[in-house]
Formats: structure tokens, C-alpha cells, sequence
């Protein structure tokens, strides 16, 4: 049995347990250890009962224009708090993101980065300026504040899923994940191929940045994921 498995196996075993006793503490106990232990090793609930969770690769429409470069910004500040490696590629439709990750990361990555544009897009389309070209400039750096916002948050929640994991593990380190995230690595080596960097995107204008950063911090960066339980909390909290 491989260390993924192994994990995947205590799980099970805790939510065993929670289910069959009639204790109430005790039950809220094992069901909180298993849930600490499924968010710091990005465990799907399909793969409590289904091994289907392997690597691929996905495309991301990401579009044209003015907003490309700080649209693969958030979904890259998303990718990374969900262990997916990022590229992209333009073409005759526009700008397409190529993510590498295990199956179950990579649809968590995309709906969470379709809901962040949403609430970012609602934001954006009050914020006027006096000319159109200065509308754009100001929804551009709005955007860019607002994905790196996104990652600091996303970043500070991740390390305290993991240390709630490691405290319910006892205080020891997550092998796991750490193999976990080599494996992508090296599946994303091979399959994205030759990359080449690209040229750094234009600055940002401050003032559409800090609202950009604001904005993110009251967005909803939770989806319900399992056991009742949001994985990601609220920028607010």
C-alpha cells in the first residue's frame, strides 16, 4: 500500500468510527481528524471510495485582450494553493492556460477560479474612470491586486489546514503531500514539453491595485468540498 493509500485507508477508518458511535464528542473528534487529514492531502471525497484520481492535463479558455495576463495571475494564485503547475499558450482564439495536476485538484482549481473572476468581473464593472482607455488601466491593475490578494490568502489558509493535519496526525511532517506534489512536477515536465518564459506584463496602476486587494479580501474563496465542511474560508475571516 502506497503512502496516498495509506492516508486514504485511515480516513476511511476515522469516518468508520465517527459514524458508528453513539458518542457525540467523540464523534465530532474522528470526524475532525479525517477532514483535517483529507484538505492537507487534497483528498477528493469521490476517492474514499473510487481510486480514480490520477494526473492529467487541462486547457483553460483564458480569452484576449487587455485582462489576459492578470486573469492567468488568479487562476495561477488558485493552482498553486491546489499543487497544479501552470502554463500558457496563445493562439487564434486567444490566450489558452494549460494546467498539470491530479484530477480531483484540478476541478477544484477551475471552479474555484471561475467563481473568483465572477465576484472580481462584478467588482470591476462599477469602477469607472474618465476616459475608456482609463477605465481599462484601472479594471487591469484592479485585477492584478485582486489575483495576488487571492494568493496570499489562499497561501495562509493552506498553512493552516496543514498544520491542523499535522497536529491531528501527531505533530509529524505529510510525507504525503510532499510526494504528492513532486509527482506533478515531473508529470507536468513531460507533459507540458519546451516552455519558454514569457515577457513580464506592464506595471499596474496603484490605486486600481489597492482596490483590486480590498475586494479580495471580502471575496468568497470557500467551495464545500466535504464532510459539511468548507475547505477554503471566506477572505474575511
Amino acid at each position: 500500500m502506497t503512502g496516498d493509500e495509506q492516508t486514504i485507508d485511515r480516513v476511511r477508518k476515522l469516518l468508520a468510527i465517527a459514524e458508528s458511535t453513539a458518542n457525540e464528542h467523540e464523534a465530532e473528534a474522528f470526524a475532525a481528524k479525517a477532514a483535517a487529514l483529507i484538505a492537507a492531502h487534497r483528498i477528493d471525497p469521490a476517492r474514499l471510495t473510487d481510486d480514480g484520481d490520477v494526473l492529467a492535463v487541462r486547457d483553460v479558455p483564458i480569452g484576449r485582450g487587455a485582462y489576459v495576463r492578470a486573469r492567468l495571475a488568479l487562476l495561477g494564485a488558485v493552482a498553486d494553493a491546489h499543487d497544479c503547475e501552470l502554463v500558457w499558450r496563445s493562439g487564434p482564439t486567444g490566450a489558452t492556460a494549460v494546467l498539470a495536476g491530479f484530477t480531483s485538484d484540478l476541478e477544484a482549481t477551475v471552479v474555484l477560479y471561475h467563481s473568483l473572476h465572477a465576484q472580481a468581473a462584478g467588482r470591476m464593472a462599477v469602477g469607472r474612470r474618465s476616459t475608456a482607455a482609463a477605465t481599462q488601466r484601472w479594471r487591469r491593475a484592479f485585477l492584478f491586486g485582486y489575483a495576488a490578494r487571492i494568493g496570499e490568502l489562499l497561501a495562509d489558509t493552506r498553512r493552516r489546514v496543514e498544520r491542523d493535519a499535522r497536529w491531528a496526525a501527531g505533530g509529524g511532517a505529510l510525507p504525503e503531500l510532499v510526494d504528492r506534489v513532486a509527482r506533478v512536477r515531473v508529470y507536468a515536465s513531460g507533459a507540458f514539453g519546451r516552455v519558454v518564459a514569457a515577457a513580464a506584463p506592464a506595471p499596474a496602476a496603484r490605486t486600481g491595485w489597492q482596490h483590486g486587494q480590498q475586494a479580495a479580501s471580502a471575496a468568497d474563496i470557500g467551495r464545500g468540498r466535504l464532510l459539511g465542511r468548507r475547505q477554503l474560508e471566506p477572505g474575511r475571516s
